[in-house]
């Protein structure tokens, strides 16, 4: 299973994932320029690692995340969590077309959620006991 993680992951960086964590990359160093959307720009980093490497990982709700967490994942989901999710939409489309990119669509699929919640969400290995993902 742990060689099968690493071909779709290699396949995954080629094909989709470098791109992908570069946009989220950008995001990010623009976020960090103002103080005050630093911990956006944090966000944007996390969802850039995630992005280049998704296999064998997903996404669990962070031990003791407060209300301060839900709040920064309203004002994401209005300022880029939707336009994100269309982006990894379209994206998983694209690779749905081919036998070999449906498990890449998955994957693209895979990271609606943290597009849409990204604060108070952490990613973790797969197996991990943890709880769901919340907004």
């Amino acid at each position: 299973m742990a060689l099968l993680r690493l071909i779709l992951n290699i396949i995954w960086l080629v094909v989709a994932g470098f791109w992908l964590a570069l946009g989220y990359v950008v995001a990010g160093i623009i976020c960090c320029i103002l103080i005050v959307t630093i911990p956006f720009g944090v966000a944007s980093f996390r969802m850039a690692n995630y992005a280049l490497w998704p296999f064998g990982r997903e996404l669990a709700r962070r031990p003791g995340a407060s209300g301060g967490s839900t709040l920064l994942n309203i004002i994401w989901l209005i300022v880029a969590g939707w336009w994100l999710t269309i982006g990894h939409i379209a994206t998983a489309l694209g690779l749905a077309v081919t036998i070999i990119g449906i498990p890449l669509a998955w994957a693209s699929l895979k990271m609606i959620p943290v597009a849409l919640a990204p604060f108070g969400n952490e990613i973790v290995h797969s197996g991990r006991a943890r709880e769901p993902w919340q907004f």
